[in-house]
């Protein structure tokens, strides 16, 4: 389940029978995904969801909140064993040894509801916000998917989290922000005023999260296959999806659904 571009296999280090740690490295700022909670915990889908796979593995592990912008240099430099933060296959396929994919994502747009912004088209002049090294970034800069949208903007302003990019748009400093629909829903949920917002029913695309590893990490990353299939089987997933809110994006079952019944044909 797990490909690596031949070639652009760098040496691992540790064994399987001698790993005792699982270093996991997440944006803390993006939630339901990944983020710190009331009580000064790193929590999240994400982060719980590698928690009950460490646990199935008798591993520890590690939360490493990181800079997103400096994800590719903390998991080259053995800082992280993976990033695993609703992170996007589509676009990344041969730059990283993936995981199944777990979660069905779209790009949406978040806008104030009293800003007259109803479409796509609507955002032509406006000013736009979204997430420095993002994949709402990154369909936005593609010419095969949103470029000539971005191209109508007044400007695409780069943000280091979300978070800031909501106080800038109930301030009024932009117009629009581009982010994962599971974030915005969150957002829009339990921010104080996020009945002022809407997500535009037109998304910017589709895509699917998976756990990002270094490439030839074939081993670690079947490891994680394997306890997840368990955590399908076992509920845990499911039960997961429900407390934060994304049993209609989770995808797991769909995953290993479709390996079993391949499996079966051969």
């Amino acid at each position: 389940m797990c490909v690596a571009v031949v070639g652009a296999m760098i040496p691992m280090g540790v064994l399987a029978e001698e790993r005792t740690t699982f270093r996991v490295g997440f944006d803390a700022e993006y939630p339901p995904y990944g983020y710190m909670d009331e009580n000064g915990e790193y929590v999240g889908f994400d982060l719980d969801l590698a928690q009950a796979v460490c646990d199935l593995q008798g591993w520890e592990l590690v939360k490493v909140p990181i800079n997103w912008d400096s994800k590719d240099m903390e998991l080259n430099s053995g800082s992280i064993d993976c990033i695993w933060s609703g992170f996007t296959i589509n676009g990344r396929e041969d730059d990283y040894t993936w995981s199944v994919p777990y979660v069905d994502n779209s790009q949406v747009v978040v806008v104030s509801k009293a800003s007259g912004i109803e479409t796509l088209e609507d955002l032509s002049g406006k000013r736009v916000g979204v997430q420095a090294a993002s994949a709402a970034l990154q369909v936005l800069q593609d010419e095969e998917q949103q470029k000539d949208l971005a191209d109508t903007f007044a400007t695409l302003q780069e943000f280091g989290d979300y978070n800031s990019a909501f106080v800038e748009l109930q301030a009024g400093s932009i117009d629009a922000i581009a982010m994962d629909v599971g974030v915005a829903n969150y957002q829009l949920t339990n921010r104080d005023n996020g009945d002022d917002f809407m997500v535009l029913e037109e998304s910017l695309n589709s895509e699917q999260y998976g756990i990002g590893f270094r490439l030839g990490d074939t081993e670690l990353c079947d490891q994680v296959n394997a306890a997840l299939e368990q955590l399908v089987e076992d509920g845990t997933v499911a039960e997961l999806a429900e407390k934060y809110d994304l049993s209609d994006m989770v995808c797991l079952d769909e995953q290993f659904g479709e390996a079993t019944t391949a499996e079966a044909a051969e």
